[in-house]
């Protein structure tokens, strides 16, 4: 405590992080926030940068709109005026060697309309006549968690898991539906599990329930990775990048954070703090002083995947690419696991050079390590012989760019809820200390938003336990 100011200190620089310091501040002139990253840039997994002279984001490039958190974040620091809408967001299945239309209705590839599902041609004639045994079977109890595979084959059979539900899943955690927990990815539809015997039943209702207004997806003019400076700036922070937090341990008075190399420390005291990194990192530094959390989040895996960004000129394809992109169903065997045709996807970027035609294609999921060993300008070729194959692209890209996420994306395999819980129990005894991330509630940005106000919301309370910060800062810490 510095005079009558509280020093917090977060641990992480990612979208967590940063509006972790971005809500702290909320709470009145009464706090100095301190944020910390390894890196030597800010933002975590959003970035963008340059390809042919238009900013494109490298990792996240949207978030959902129909989900407040993010949103809310963006116009609070002054990107309100920066938000965009997709232009299409009709997408595709790389399936059975063709590009086939994602069957109307789906509930993350899950199907709830049988005759748009026979009309997408994704599954073959055995696999679209195994579907609707779904409703004449015994029910299939979910008492516990389970994986999404177990279920939906259970159900449905094995190519929906194959060529609906495994592309998905694998196009936001780049993980497998056979280790990919049904609570925790698919919470709607456990659910649902639960009171429906049909998933088709179920799916249907989830498909035809209320609707938002709007599109699911946005993004911002300057990419999503525009979004992390803006926080940052908005937050008043101090932010020290290149600085790794090796030791974190308790004191009378709060707590002390130990940085920089083993022969010269820093030792730095703060009053509270946040611990906004990767599940591995966290584990690390809970160790000594929540050695129960720490054993939690070690059991997190990670996976890896890289991007590959492509600028061709317009005319290098016949005709220019339709829908938003595709994905591809691991059974396809290609190395490339989704494309997104971002200057068909996102207006702006085509209006920031209509001669250019901009993409990126994903590539590696978990257990693909080897994949992704090779060097850069082999994941390129690979990307480019993608397009060439599926979108008729002629020639070389204009520009191209790779991207790699080493451990970037957390898995939720069965149990991940029941984890989480036990993590957030095992800090909860510790006053002025608090996680968040992609680790715990979901990994999109407003998911990560959501784990820092209330990361944040816990510190408030406990350095300012009669309020006055917390309501002062309540109006702008509600999503």
């Amino acid at each position: 405590m510095e005079g009558n100011r509280c020093h917090v200190v977060v641990v992480g620089g990612g979208i967590a992080g940063l509006a972790a310091a971005w809500y702290l501040r909320q709470g009145g002139e009464g706090v100095r926030v301190t944020v910390l990253d390894g890196a030597r840039r800010i933002g975590g997994k959003l970035f963008a940068s340059e390809v042919a002279g238009v900013q494109v984001d490298a990792g996240a490039e949207a978030m959902l709109a129909r989900r407040p958190e993010g949103k809310a974040l963006a116009e609070a620091v002054g990107l309100g005026g920066e938000l965009r809408d997709p232009g299409t967001t009709r997408a595709s299945i790389l399936s059975r060697g063709a590009l086939r239309a994602m069957p109307a209705g789906q509930v993350m590839g899950v199907p709830s309309d049988l005759a748009a599902l026979a009309r997408s041609g994704v599954l073959s004639p055995v696999g679209l006549a195994r579907v609707p045994l779904d409703r004449v079977l015994p029910a299939t109890l979910v008492t516990t968690d389970v994986s999404v595979a177990a279920y939906v084959r259970a159900r449905m059979g094995e190519e929906v898991v194959e060529r609906l539900v495994e592309p998905m899943l694998g196009g936001v955690y780049a993980g497998r539906a056979e280790r990919l927990s049904l609570e925790a990815t698919m919470p709607a539809v456990a659910a649902a599990a639960r009171s429906e015997r049909s998933l088709l039943t179920a799916a249907r209702e989830i498909a035809t329930g209320p609707k938002q207004a709007g599109p699911v997806f946005t993004t911002l003019r300057g990419g999503m990775g525009s979004l992390p400076a803006a926080v940052a700036k908005a937050s008043g922070a101090e932010i020290r990048t290149g600085v790794t937090v090796r030791e974190l341990r308790r004191t009378e008075g709060g707590w002390r954070l130990v940085t920089g190399p083993v022969p010269e420390p820093e030792v730095i005291e703060a009053d509270a703090v946040v611990v906004a990194v990767p599940a591995p990192a966290a584990s690390r530094l809970l160790a000594a002083e929540v050695p129960g959390a720490a054993a939690e989040l070690a059991r997190i895996e990670y996976a890896s995947m890289a991007v590959v960004t492509l600028a061709y000129p317009r005319d290098a394809f016949p005709e220019p690419p339709t829908g938003s992109g595709y994905l591809v169903p691991p059974v396809e065997r290609r190395a490339v696991k989704a494309a997104t045709f971002s200057s068909v996807k996102w207006p702006h970027l085509a209006e920031a050079d209509p001669g250019l035609i901009v993409l990126r294609c994903s590539v590696g999921r978990l257990g693909e390590e080897a994949l992704l060993q090779r060097d850069d300008a082999e994941l390129v070729a690979l990307a480019v012989e993608e397009m060439a194959e599926v979108a008729g692209a002629r020639g070389l890209p204009r520009d191209s760019r790779v991207t790699r996420w080493g451990g970037s994306l957390p898995q939720y395999d069965v149990g991940h809820l029941d984890r989480v819980a036990r993590v957030r129990a095992a800090v909860a005894p510790h006053p002025g200390l608090a996680v968040c991330g992609a680790a715990y509630d979901g990994l999109g940005v407003p998911a990560c938003v959501a784990t820092a106000r209330t990361a944040a919301a816990r510190i408030l309370d406990h350095l300012d336990p009669a309020g006055q910060w917390h309501r002062k800062a309540d109006s702008l810490t509600k999503g």
